[in-house]
This record gives C-alpha cells, structure tokens and sequence, in this order.
C-alpha cells in the first residue's frame, strides 16, 4: 500500500508489529515531496508512536479480521472469550485489553480483532449496564450546577454519577467516553 493511501483507522504492519492510524496529517512543503505524519497505536500492548513517511513511500497493510465472540470470565492477567461460531475458546491479556476491561461483564459479546488468528483487541457495545457496588456519600446542597460524586460499578469501573445514584441502583455508561448516561429502571 503507498503512504498516500493509508487513512485514519487503517491497520498497517511495522516491523511485523500491527498498528492503527489515530490520525493523519499531510503537508506538502514548497519544494520536494509531501510529507505524511501519523500517530500510530500498537495493537498488541497500546502504546503509541508518530511517524513520518514521504509521498512513495509504501506501508504493509495488516491482515485483520474481526469475529464476534462472548465474554466468559477473567482469570488472573488474561481474559477468556469464546467464538460465537465455532465455540473456541481465545485469551487476552490485561495489557492488550487496558481500560476496556473495565467494561466487559460475564456473558457480554464484543467484536474481536485478530491478526492471522492471533487475538489483538475488542470493541466494545456503545452502552453497558451495570449495578452501583460503592457511591461515596454526599452532602446535598443547592446550586445551579449539577452536583457529582465518585461510584464504583461490579465490574469495577469507576466513574461520576450525579449525588442521586445509590449503591445497588443500575446505570447506563457510555463504554467510549466513560460517561453516566442514565439511572435504568427496572419493571416490576
């Protein structure tokens, strides 16, 4: 693949390492060839790295696939998955999985990548639900902004909630910007 043509979200190889494009930046100076500046993240332990490539250059585009697989449970460092189609069973390590693993609860099925069978990385669903297990306790008083306070949720998430939410309630997160959504009520 020529530089020119990798774009933010392309999955590239570097050094046999996968990568994804964060971002993209093109300049093209007075004289000589454009220039082409991207920050990359290492698919397999997440760090970050910026490059910067000339126009003709080429790039290794990796070979991922993504499958749907099901959350089971979570043992020591590594979490196990099973594939939805064919039932086999995949680890992913705490690293590979950061913050993500936060979001995942038993039974939850997520997108994952894979790099010729090798398990990279999931996507998340954009909302989960989940029970309040700690809120810490606030004094209510009146202001024109909203009030927060810090909560812990059963998967071990902690995020702010408004002063209302109570321990054993259950709340809508959004999974891409680590945000209360809403209290979710529950039918009788």
């Amino acid at each position: 693949m020529q530089v020119e043509d990798a774009r933010k979200g392309t999955k590239v190889l570097l050094d046999g390492i996968p990568y994804n494009i964060e971002d993209a930046e093109f300049m093209k100076p007075g004289k000589g060839r454009a220039i082409y500046r991207y920050r990359l993240r290492n698919l397999v332990d997440g760090s970050s790295l910026e490059r910067t490539y000339h126009s003709g250059e080429k790039l290794d585009e990796a070979n991922i696939s993504t499958r749907e697989g099901q959350f089971l449970y979570h043992e020591g460092d590594h979490y196990v998955f099973m594939s939805t189609d064919n039932y086999e069973q995949y680890l992913i390590n705490q690293n590979q999985l950061g913050d993500k693993r936060f979001y995942l609860k038993d039974g939850m099925t997520v997108v994952t990548m894979f790099l010729n069978d090798r398990p990279l990385d999931i996507q998340l669903p954009i909302f989960i639900e989940a029970t309040v297990t700690k809120s810490d306790v606030t004094a209510r008083t009146d202001t024109v902004t909203a009030q927060m306070k810090r909560a812990t949720l059963e998967t071990g998430l902690e995020l702010d909630v408004p002063v209302f939410i109570k321990e054993g309630d259950k709340i809508k997160v959004d999974t891409r910007s680590r945000a209360y959504v809403e209290r979710v009520v529950t039918k009788k």
